[in-house]
């Protein structure tokens, strides 16, 4: 695989003289501010409205995690990511005087060819590596949701997926690494700063060290390939699509959670619970890291149809 550079050369020179690491810090500060603010609202009046209107959903003695395991529940903790999107704007444009726009791309606009290559290549490995986890693990039953209710649930779960995936590629796959691959020639600053930064954000303290670990690792290899596509393409198209395929996959077909797995078609073993060992951790780290080269190869291999790549000039995007 041959790779040109021209494309993100453009994206990361695309930043104006505003763009310096201390407004990076700056407008960061604000992008969380306005991301924990939206949590918060959503949160408090999510869960009073979860208690007043006897909302469906768990009973365990425990309002907000009842509300936040409930269809409702999560159909609003994924509304909250709108908060980095207002938090970016306001970041953009009052720190850095430039338009949201130019966080996708040198030519602002997503690449339509890109988002759907990325999803389906995702989709297509994401299931395939459900396939290994099953050899590993083959207790998988059915979800408590009936197909019809599925299907219907479709509506606001693939567009609020969108929301939570684009928001936070936009952050850090867009305002970080471009403004940081403006500043500083190193990838182990543009690149590697913000994809550890995600990668620990997954971090959850209900799973063992072990399972931290190995979900850290193919995380981490991920956000490797998400970096990649934008430097193969110099636009956020192929990442927004690769993330979402990523998270439709636990949303909607196999959840691997104990809770937020409302909507699923089917639960497997949840990570967060009792009896992984070690060595279920690295094979678990190492189907990961498989699924991620698969992804790789079908988004950049020169014969691969799915393969990705600037798009030209005169052909349209998504605005």
């Amino acid at each position: 695989m041959i790779i040109d550079s021209a494309a993100f050369e453009r994206y990361r020179r695309s930043p104006n003289e505003k763009t310096t690491p201390l407004r990076l810090l700056l407008g960061t500060a604000i992008v969380v501010f306005f991301w924990l603010a939206m949590t918060f609202v959503v949160l408090v009046a999510g869960t009073a409205a979860f208690i007043v209107l006897r909302l469906p959903g768990p009973a365990t003695g425990q309002p907000m995690q009842d509300f936040l395991a409930s269809p409702t529940g999560i159909l609003t903790a994924l509304a909250s990511f709108a908060g980095i999107w207002i938090g970016l704007w306001a970041a953009m444009r009052f720190v850095h005087g430039e338009p949201l726009s130019a966080l996708i791309g040198a030519d602002r606009r997503i690449s339509r060819g890109g988002f759907l290559k990325g999803l389906v290549a995702v989709l297509i490995t994401s299931l395939l590596s459900e396939v290994l986890l099953y050899w590993l693990q083959p207790e998988i039953t059915r979800g408590s949701i009936a197909f019809s209710s599925w299907l219907l649930f479709l509506v606001p779960i693939v567009p609020l997926a969108f929301l939570q995936t684009s928001s936070e590629e936009a952050l850090f796959r867009g305002y970080l690494l471009r403004g940081l691959a403006s500043r500083f020639g190193s990838p182990l600053i543009w690149a590697a700063l913000p994809g550890l930064l995600f990668a620990a954000l997954h971090w959850s303290s209900a799973s063992s060290l072990a399972i931290n670990a190995c979900v850290l690792v193919s995380i981490a290899a991920f956000a490797l390939l998400l970096t990649l596509l934008v430097y193969v393409t110099g636009n956020l198209g192929a990442s927004f699509g690769a993330h979402l395929g990523n998270n439709l996959t636990g949303f909607l077909l196999i959840s691997h959670q104990q809770t937020y797995n409302s909507f699923a078609l089917f639960n497997a073993r949840p990570l967060e619970g009792p009896g992984w060992t070690n060595w279920d951790a690295v094979l678990i780290a190492a189907i990961g890291i498989a699924s991620t080269l698969l992804t790789t190869l079908l988004l950049l291999h020169r014969r691969s149809p799915l393969k990705v790549g600037p798009d030209d000039p005169r052909s349209s995007g998504l605005t």
